[in-house]
C-alpha cells in the first residue's frame, strides 16, 4: 500500500488512473483482511478455551508443541540471513542495476517476501508431518494442510499485480478463516457426541 500511495495522481479522474485505481484497491483490501484476521483471532481463541476446559496435557501434545517451537527458533536466524542478504543485494541492484547477475526488483515484494514465503511453506509441511505423530484426525489434518494452502496462496500473490495479487491474498486469509470454522464446528460435534456417550454411561 505504501508503494502505491507514492504512485497516486491526484486529479478528478480517481477512477480512470491505474495506480489510483490500485491505491483504492489496497484500501479497502487492508480493511478485510484486518477484519478476517480478527474473525481468525477468535476461531483460534476458541480452540485455545477448549483445552484449557478439558484440561487436555497428553504428552504427545507437548512433543508437538516443543517441535513448533524449535522450529520457529530456527527459522529466527535463518530469515535473518535472507534479511540481509535481499536488502544487500537490492541495494547493489540499486548502484549496478544493468550489471550482470544483478536482480532488479520491479516489485518490492521480491526484496524478501518471496523467500520468506518459501521458507514458511517448508516450515508449515514438515509441522504438517510432525501433526501426524500427534493426530490422524480427518478434521485436524484438513485444518493443517488448508494453512498450508493459504500460505501458498500468499506466495503465488507475489507472482501477480494488480487486482489479482489483491484477490489472491484475501482469498488466502479467508480460506484459512473458513477451513477453521469448518475445524471448530468438528470439534464442537464430537465435544456433542463425547457428552451424550458419557451421560448414556451414567
Amino acid at each position: 500500500m505504501f508503494k502505491d500511495l507514492s504512485e497516486l495522481s491526484l486529479s478528478p479522474n480517481w477512477f480512470n488512473i491505474k495506480n489510483d485505481i490500485q491505491f483504492t484497491y489496497d484500501l479497502v483490501a487492508s480493511v478485510i483482511l484486518f477484519y478476517l484476521i480478527y474473525l481468525f483471532h477468535i476461531q483460534r481463541s476458541k480452540i485455545y478455551r477448549k483445552v484449557d476446559e478439558r484440561k487436555f496435557h497428553v504428552v504427545s501434545i507437548s512433543k508437538f508443541i516443543n517441535a513448533k517451537k524449535w522450529i520457529s527458533t530456527a527459522l529466527v536466524p535463518i530469515l535473518f540471513i535472507i534479511a540481509i542478504y535481499s536488502f544487500l543485494n537490492w541495494g547493489i541492484g540499486v548502484f549496478q542495476p544493468y550489471e550482470a547477475g544483478i536482480i532488479s526488483f520491479k516489485n518490492i515484494n521480491n526484496i524478501f517476501f518471496e523467500q520468506f514465503f518459501n521458507i514458511l511453506i517448508i516450515a508449515d509441511v514438515i509441522l504438517l508431518l510432525f501433526s501426524f505423530f500427534h493426530t490422524d484426525k480427518f478434521h485436524k489434518v484438513i485444518r493443517n494442510s488448508g494453512f498450508i494452502i493459504s500460505t501458498i496462496l500468499i506466495r503465488i500473490s507475489f507472482s501477480v499485480s494488480g487486482i489479482i495479487n489483491t484477490i489472491l491474498i484475501i482469498t488466502a486469509i479467508l480460506f484459512g478463516l473458513l477451513v477453521l470454522v469448518i475445524h471448530n464446528k468438528f470439534e464442537k460435534q464430537i465435544a456433542l457426541e463425547e457428552i451424550d456417550m458419557s451421560n448414556d454411561n451414567d
